[in-house]
């Protein structure tokens, strides 16, 4: 995923959840990585609980204005 997309955010479900609803609603369609639930399905724990927000390139300047703004 590193290759085509660079990650804008790490934190808990809440704050993605704030951030993807603003990015989703000026057109940028992020990607949501989620270390505890993948762990889950396949059968493993994890202790973390944070999601990872990852952007195309071309949208990351964008979708750092939008983080910086959110204060996040």
């Amino acid at each position: 995923m590193s290759q085509t997309y660079k990650r804008l955010f790490y934190g808990t479900a809440m704050d993605v959840a704030k951030l993807c609803g603003v990015l989703d609603t000026i057109g940028i369609v992020p990607v949501v990585k989620d270390q505890a639930e993948s762990a889950r399905l396949a059968g493993f724990g994890t202790l973390s609980t944070d999601q990872e927000v990852w952007v195309h390139p071309e949208e990351y300047d964008q979708a750092s204005e939008v983080l910086l703004s959110l204060g996040l």
